[in-house]
């Protein structure tokens, strides 16, 4: 697999290991870090065994093929997740990709700690709810919100956020009886909306964005999400 732009390792199409028990459980279980006096997160948070969950960070931290997860959505856009599995310097890349593109940009990324922007809950509805059926990646919208929540900074979130990401907890097979509690960890523990700049033109959020000029070495802006990019207009 090719990404424009990202040549830092051997990327490997991966949306199969969805539904792989104990795939939730590593993807979002750092997620989860209790404050003081809390219950531990565990891999039950999920519906993932102990067992289940180490088996498969042996395939995500696969320094010989490193698992990548589209997530098409409208105007030919994709962001793509990668377990960026460099000896040494293990991290997750979330970037942003469009067909005409001539590299991928980077949303954020995790190492430990977090570098890059990430995405505004409205943002990462948007694309959760935009699915591109005539291109490969991950359709369902329960999977594409989940993947895509590490994303998450914003510093005031909607009413129903909570409960659209109980949904879609339970939707990938969470214990209907503890999912509430799973979604508000989650989201109690995003990040602040202070990186991202603001501004409605973001095709991110159903408008355009603005490209640099061929000569130019100003970079452009993915207002929403505070992106800069240099695409330059055909």
């Amino acid at each position: 697999m090719l990404i424009k732009g990202y040549d830092f390792g051997p990327l490997v199409e991966s949306e199969w290991l969805l539904e792989r028990a104990g795939f939730w459980s590593n993807h979002l279980l750092a997620m989860c870090r209790p404050v003081s006096g809390e219950v531990r997160p565990a891999p039950e948070w999920f519906g993932d065994d102990g067992a289940d969950t180490d088996a498969l960070a042996e395939v995500l931290l696969d320094d010989q093929a490193w698992p990548a997860f589209r997530i098409p959505f409208e105007g030919r856009h994709s962001t793509v997740v990668v377990y960026r599995n460099l000896v040494g310097d293990f991290g997750i890349d979330y970037l942003l990709t469009r067909a005409g593109w001539p590299r991928a940009e980077e949303l954020a990324s995790f190492d430990g700690d977090w570098y890059g922007p990430g995405l505004s809950w409205h943002d990462i509805m948007h694309i959760a709810e935009t699915p591109d059926l005539t291109a490969v990646g991950v359709h369902d919208t329960a999977a594409r919100l989940l993947l895509l929540l590490p994303l998450l900074a914003d510093d005031e979130l909607p009413p129903e956020a909570p409960a659209r990401v109980n949904a879609a907890l339970t939707a990938i097979g969470a214990p209907d009886d503890s999912a509430q509690d799973t979604a508000d960890h989650l989201l109690g523990n995003r990040r602040p909306g202070a990186g991202r700049r603001g501004g409605a033109d973001s095709p991110l959020s159903g408008g355009s964005h603005r490209h640099a000029e061929p000569d130019s070495d100003e970079p452009t802006v993915l207002w929403a999400t505070g992106l800069p990019r240099t695409a330059p207009t055909p």
